[in-house]
């Protein structure tokens, strides 16, 4: 992992960020008042349970929602753009160029018409105007870096013609051509075994130390999140509940949820019978998402807590230092902290 660079202040920022969805049963919130600052050369790890609203996020940053359905607001600022307000033909400028996304699902990113290798270097012509022998050397150089075996050959395969995991490298060697100055990486690594996991965590670093880029990482992997996030954001009911420094939320977190994320998931020194601590209950309805802490239904510490605090007052979450949105006394806080260090 290396340092972020210095710079006089954030390259990417959210302020108040919220994302709502019209339905038949409501609104709902999918994120609500989510704000963070990513400086270049820095990684951002973004994790909690799925419907958290960490995917929501990344497209929102993209511009990539449908605006007759949905309402975003607040201020994202991208190198000084603002993009919430932006046009479409500005955020296409951006798109694939300046920010580039790697997709959950590449079957669904990738166009079954065109060859993986056309598609690679369309998206290398449109924004830089290379030839096509240009782009097409291009594609086939990234197909080879993120380890697809003889990339000449199968840049003219169709995505159907890749396994899983292929198209997931052929997804992250599209995101990549123009060398971007944000990823965006909604779980990169998924369905690809450790030793492909680990090459492409290295292209990510590879690419970061070389071009000083910002990355945004959405995973469920917390041993991921350690070894390459520079700070760690938890969302939970489309809010943030916890942000500082990786080293610090993931061996002295503050916030309950946080904690039993992390007590899920097994130790290597544990005991090889001790069953795993999962956290009770179910994330909340983002229709009807409960007052005060989202999570006070789950929680069990919230006993700790004088008073219906937790019940009724919505926590804050600071914007600077090791932060969490929970109304836990700071003493209580550190008990929490030692339980998780405890072998």
């Amino acid at each position: 992992m290396t340092p972020p660079s210095v710079q006089s202040g954030p390259f990417l920022s959210v302020r108040d960020l919220q994302v709502r969805f019209a339905t038949e049963d409501g609104v709902v919130r999918a994120v609500d008042g989510l704000s963070f600052d990513l400086r270049r050369g820095q990684t951002l790890g973004i994790v909690g349970e799925s419907g958290s609203g960490k995917s929501v996020t990344s497209l929102a940053v993209l511009g990539m929602h449908d605006r007759s359905r949905t309402t975003v607001t607040g201020r994202v600022t991208f190198d000084g753009t603002e993009l919430i307000d932006a046009t479409e033909k500005q955020l296409q400028s951006l798109r694939g160029n300046r920010i580039a996304m790697i997709f959950q699902d590449p079957l669904t990113a990738l166009s079954p018409y065109y060859t993986i290798g056309a598609q690679i270097a369309e998206t290398y012509r449109r924004h830089t105007g290379a030839s096509r022998s240009a782009a097409r050397a291009r594609a086939v150089d990234l197909l080879g870096r993120v380890g697809i075996a003889a990339p000449g050959r199968r840049a003219d395969d169709y995505p159907h013609e890749f396994s899983g995991g292929m198209r997931q490298r052929a997804m992250i060697a599209m995101s990549l051509v123009c060398d971007p100055d944000l990823l965006i990486a909604d779980e990169p690594t998924t369905a690809l075994d450790v030793t492909v996991q680990a090459q492409i965590l290295d292209l990510l670093g590879d690419l970061q130390r070389e071009f000083d880029t910002a990355i945004i990482l959405i995973t469920h992997d917390l041993g991921v999140v350690a070894n390459t996030a520079h700070e760690v954001l938890v969302m939970y009911a489309g809010r943030a509940v916890e942000h500082g420094a990786t080293q610090q939320v993931l061996t002295r977190p503050r916030h309950p949820y946080t904690e039993g994320l992390l007590r899920s998931v097994p130790r290597l020194h544990s005991d090889v019978d001790e069953p795993l601590v999962p956290i009770p209950g179910s994330p909340p309805s983002l229709l009807a998402v409960p007052a005060g802490c989202p999570f006070h239904p789950r929680c069990a510490h919230r006993e700790r807590v004088p008073g219906d605090d937790c019940v009724t007052r919505r926590p804050a979450l600071a914007e600077v230092g090791h932060a969490a949105a929970c109304h836990l006394p700071e003493e209580p806080r550190e008990v929490l902290a030692q339980q998780h260090l405890q072998p």
